[in-house]
């Protein structure tokens, strides 16, 4: 299980679906070698040093949380039980109302659609939960391979530039 990286007053929370068995073997956020979160993160302009899942515990620096809708690993989301992801969707509301970040980004819209009960297509959406707006980027997973590299880093600089503006309003 990967704790949270979580604080008060943070600008972007991205929710996972559940950690990998490589993540949760190495004790880091997004370690598969193919897994594209934190390039896209650095070349995006989220943040600006280029990161590693070595680096996961500085990235409350950057006012960047981390969480999970389920703790447990697995090899792939399909091994939840759908009353873990129930639970799960209620921990996540939980926790963003609690610390408020400004965005919470979920990273693949099935974690979205868990929580909100609704599809969704990638880009911002229309529900807060409390003072959070939400966006979705397509999962960063290798196992995604429907959209390339490129594809995903235009989500991610369309994320970049929301939180831009909902830090200026």
């Amino acid at each position: 299980m990967l704790a949270d990286f979580l604080a008060p007053g943070l600008d972007l929370v991205f929710v996972g679906y559940n950690p990998g068995e490589c993540s949760a073997r190495l004790g880091h956020y997004y370690a598969g070698s193919n897994n594209l979160f934190w390039p896209l993160l650095h070349d995006s302009g989220l943040v600006a040093d280029p990161l590693t899942f070595e680096d996961d515990h500085r990235i409350l620096q950057y006012g960047i949380g981390l969480t999970d809708l389920v703790k447990r690993s697995s090899r792939s989301s399909a091994d939840l039980r759908p009353q873990e992801t129930r639970d799960g969707a209620e921990e996540v509301r939980r926790k963003l109302l609690a610390y408020q970040p400004r965005l919470a980004c979920f990273n693949g819209k099935g974690i979205f659609e868990r929580v909100f009960g609704r599809p969704c297509q990638p880009g911002a959406q229309p529900e807060c939960i409390g003072r959070t707006a939400t966006f979705v980027v397509p999962s960063t997973s290798a196992r995604n391979g429907r959209l390339r590299r490129p594809q995903k880093l235009a989500y991610f600089q369309e994320l970049r530039r929301c939180l831009e503006q909902l830090k200026a309003a």
